[in-house]
């Protein structure tokens, strides 16, 4: 009689795992009765699942890891649409390139005609420093690291240092993050930006035309920029330099870099190339010009640094678009791996279970003996 309820039991056990929703029940005879077990199948039982018999536990743990494996999909897309956008980032310095090294030739061909004479132009006159304006450029978004918060420490540490050198300092804020921060704690703001992901000449025409106005009505002795340089996927630089006045040499002898995006056994990566600086351009000896070169110069001197704060928006856009790749990838696996602990943990609290309803049958039978 021990082994035949023993069984039964067991089979009661079994059938709640089955993927078949059919389930039995056993019914202990009365004492004297020797009849056999009656085996019945409940209406109840036939929409039984097969997890109906874990605790709260197990079906939370269930839960959480739906919503862990949701999430990876979520922040997996989101690093292949920052990848995308990166491309075209790519593409747009590259587009601006020609442009660039156009103007670089010309100015360069322009000095040398102008050798020995003296060049007097507000542009390239530095002035004693009494107060600096320092252009920063952070992100419009979060979920990028630790890109937004790397340069608004640098903005803050080269302010307090012009602060304590006795030099008054006032801010153009290039990116709604670094708006938001400045604004909040009372820092000195001229004027404003948003950053965008797809940088254009015409919002750059704006930003350079607000930093020329500032410089040549004697506001501001210099202007520098604060912005993330483009190392790879993995890491960025936040530099600064100083923008206006400008140095005809630094013009004339500066080489550029492009970047582009590659794709290997589907991992990311980077490819950096050093262009050479433009030559410049060779004007004959008895070539006429209508105007002075000294107001060609000064004419060529503006275009340049728009094509400069062009530049390092898409630069830092760049960087901001793979700093959020990273990112991305580091939240996709932190996520797997917290699906796989949760596994093991709800396999575990699932065998628990089993086990713990298998002893409670096995008490109730040894208790009938």
């Amino acid at each position: 009689m021990m082994k035949v309820l023993c069984s039964l039991s067991l089979l009661a056990v079994a059938s709640a795992f089955a993927p078949q929703p059919a389930a039995f029940t056993t019914m202990t005879p009365s004492v004297g009765d020797r009849g056999s077990s009656i085996l019945t199948e409940p209406v109840s039982h036939r929409t039984r699942k097969a997890t109906i018999v874990m605790d709260g536990k197990a079906n939370a743990i269930r839960d959480r890891i739906k919503t862990v494996k949701n999430t990876r999909k979520i922040t997996m897309a989101m690093k292949l649409v920052a990848a995308a956008k990166v491309r075209r980032a790519q593409d747009a310095v590259l587009a601006t390139r020609p442009f660039s090294e156009t103007l670089q030739s010309v100015f360069g061909g322009l000095i040398n005609r102008l050798d020995g004479e003296t060049i007097d132009l507000p542009l390239l006159t530095p002035r004693e420093v009494k107060k600096v304006t320092l252009v920063v450029i952070t992100g419009d978004r979060g979920l990028c690291g630790g890109y937004n918060s790397f340069m608004i420490k640098k903005a803050e540490a080269r302010y307090k240092e012009l602060i304590g050198n006795g030099v008054e300092v006032d801010m153009v804020l290039i990116g709604k993050k670094g708006i938001t921060y400045f604004q909040r704690r009372g820092y000195p703001i001229r004027k404003s930006f948003m950053t965008g992901q797809n940088p254009s000449a015409s919002q750059a025409l704006e930003i350079s035309e607000e930093l020329l106005n500032t410089f040549l009505s004697g506001e501001t002795d210099a202007i520098e920029l604060l912005y993330t340089k483009f190392v790879s996927l993995i890491a960025s630089q936040p530099s600064v330099r100083t923008l206006v006045p400008f140095s005809a040499s630094d013009i004339t002898t500066k080489g550029d870099e492009v970047f582009q995006l590659t794709s290997q056994d589907g991992d990311f990566g980077v490819e950096r190339k050093t262009l050479e600086v433009a030559e410049p351009e060779e004007f004959p000896n008895d070539m006429i010009f209508e105007q002075d070169p000294l107001q060609i110069v000064n004419s060529i001197l503006p275009l340049y640094l728009n094509g400069q704060i062009l530049r390092t928006i898409q630069e830092s856009v760049a960087s901001e678009l793979a700093a959020r790749m990273q990112s991305m990838q580091s939240a996709s696996d932190n996520a797997g791996k917290l699906a796989k602990d949760l596994s093991m943990a709800y396999n575990r609290a699932r065998q628990a279970s089993v086990t713990q309803e298998i002893l409670e049958i096995v008490a109730g039978a040894m208790a009938l003996e």
